[in-house]
């Protein structure tokens, strides 16, 4: 496989232009801290790219945002908490106040807003920018698109945020210059994006569900309603919720385990391994139907590093024949990857999508 050199956008930390009101800490300080005043975009076939765009990945627990120019580089950050216990009509409200922070932000550094991108978790239908079905923010066949366009004034492009993150490793990450990528994001729950010959694929919303696929590991009832999914052995929250019954004692998270599997606790191994041994499993039916070159492991599970790599790494390999095998490496955009992703469809809908040298696909 040939992989592109590409440099990863400059994300600085400094303080804000001062031509911008000062706000609440939540909404000056976010997940890259403080950010730089730079300027407008570089020139783009001899035409500099006005104005900036919005991004926002809406997650279960919190939303990141930012304002970007069209090198890809924050003019603003924001993280604020997801209110998702006061149910789906708080939780849109708080989008919608979230992105008119980030304009007024914006108006406050004279950059016209050519659009914003929001992607949201769940069962996303990007033709018809409708939220499907959201467990985790409770939203069913809502068009949210439409509805925070009329609530904020911007033109809003609604995706995925799994699928958001894959397209950004694609161009900005650990994918860059790779034309056939699987990108697996491991959380809460567990789903994957996949990038083929350059172009995501979406199944009008329902492609990705990696975390649903039985395996043999599977560890009983799954909240989707099945049995031996994926996501009951290898999620996060499995990984963690495993470890504390078969032991007793509380830990704070998969990272907890992950500790005490490098520390050697055989619970935590046992736990661990299993882990391993059912991402392995679901990657080689990923592989055998979608053939990509190269495997991208995100997520929090995945901060692990080579604790998790090497196992599931030798697992896939082991259950390969014939097939062409996956480079597996470690996503680099953290938790940045879904916002970025929000923040080139924005760019891609106001009609000035990145070069097809930094995406390995085309522009449209």
């Amino acid at each position: 496989m040939t992989r592109t050199p590409e440099a990863v956008p400059l994300w600085m930390t400094a303080q804000p232009s001062a031509a911008v009101p000062p706000e609440p800490p939540s909404v000056r300080t976010g997940v890259w801290g403080r950010v730089a005043s730079v300027p407008e975009g570089p020139e783009i076939g001899g035409a500099r790219v006005q104005g900036c765009v919005i991004a926002l990945d809406v997650g279960g627990t919190g939303m990141k945002g930012a304002v970007l120019d069209h090198a890809m580089r924050p003019l603003d950050t924001v993280h604020r908490p997801t209110p998702r216990a006061d149910g789906p009509r708080a939780v849109l409200h708080a989008v919608a106040d979230t992105l008119l922070a980030l304009k007024r932000s914006a108006a406050g550094r004279g950059l016209t807003v050519r659009h914003a991108g929001v992607v949201v978790p769940g069962i996303v239908d990007d033709g018809l920018q409708r939220a499907v079905w959201s467990a985790n923010l409770g939203w069913r066949d809502l068009a949210l698109a439409a509805l925070l366009e009329e609530r904020t004034g911007l033109p809003v492009a609604l995706g995925h945020d799994v699928r958001a993150g894959g397209v950004a490793e694609c161009a900005l990450g650990a994918a860059r210059g790779t034309r056939n990528v699987l990108f697996v994001a491991i959380g809460t729950g567990i789903a994957a994006a996949l990038v083929c010959d350059g172009r995501p694929v979406r199944a009008d919303g329902y492609a990705g569900e990696l975390g649903h696929i039985a395996v043999g590991s599977g560890a009983g009832a799954c909240a989707c309603g099945g049995s031996g999914c994926l996501e009951t052995v290898a999620s996060a929250a499995a990984v963690a919720s495993a470890y504390t019954a078969r032991t007793g004692r509380a830990v704070d998270g998969a990272a907890d385990v992950a500790t005490l599997t490098a520390q050697g606790d055989p619970v935590a191994r046992e736990v661990w391994n299993r882990a391993a041994t059912g991402l392995a499993e679901a990657l080689a039916t990923a592989t055998a139907l979608l053939a990509p070159e190269l495997i991208v492991l995100g997520g929090g599970l995945a901060e692990a590093g080579p604790l998790l790599l090497d196992p599931v790494r030798a697992g896939l390999e082991k259950r390969l024949t014939f097939h062409r095998r996956p480079l597996l490496v470690q996503a680099e955009l953290g938790d940045r990857a879904a916002c970025l992703g929000a923040g080139l469809a924005a760019w891609q809908a106001a009609g000035h999508a990145a070069p097809a040298d930094r995406t390995g696909a085309p522009a449209r």
